[in-house]
């Protein structure tokens, strides 16, 4: 379990950086160049990833609370929700509109899922742990970037291509999930 915090630590800290820290980026981009920077960075978020992958497969796991089979169903409809909102948080669609960070909504949807269908110690510890960094990165970005400005309306035709992704997305999402985790959701 320990591997599985400190890769959901390490993940944390530094997806904080730029909302929290803005002198710690200034002095990374200073000393490496913003190349360097995005390179540093993207490699400790891999590298976090790998912590918490193999410190998720090497956990054994111990009941924590029980869920009922009708939350499966339900999980389904919000990976869906969660997909579609990942995707469409990098096409300009109606989604930006309502809902200003859909990237960060869509990891916490994605938690809230996971929790109604898995109540052991290490989905907790994962799930809810993303699902509270989603919401403390939101809070952290909205006091950095201040009012809102939504973008401008896209076109339908835009809308449809985005639904269209999702839903593409998420059945690879479903016939991967098996190699990924470990676990068949069909």
């Amino acid at each position: 379990m320990s591997l599985l915090l400190i890769g959901l630590l390490v993940w944390s800290a530094v997806h904080f950086i730029p909302s929290l820290a803005q002198p710690v980026k200034a002095k990374w981009k200073d000393k490496l160049g913003n190349t360097g920077y995005q390179i540093t960075f993207a490699l400790v978020i891999l590298l976090s990833l790998l912590m918490i992958i193999f410190g998720w497969r090497s956990t054994t796991p111990s009941l924590l609370y029980t869920t009922t089979p009708f939350m499966s169903p339900v999980a389904k409809v919000l990976m869906f929700v969660s997909v579609a909102l990942f995707v469409l948080s990098n096409i300009q669609t109606r989604v930006k509109q309502f809902i200003r960070h859909p990237q960060l909504t869509a990891v916490l949807v994605w938690s809230l899922a996971h929790l109604l269908t898995n109540g052991d110690t290490r989905s907790v510890v994962l799930f809810g742990g993303l699902g509270l960094w989603a919401i403390l990165e939101v809070v952290a970005i909205n006091r950095r970037a201040g009012e809102w400005k939504k973008p401008e309306t896209p076109t339908w035709t835009r809308e449809a291509i985005g639904f269209g992704v999702s839903v593409v997305v998420y059945f690879v999402v479903v016939l991967a999930h098996p190699y990924a985790s470990g676990v068949s959701i069909i």
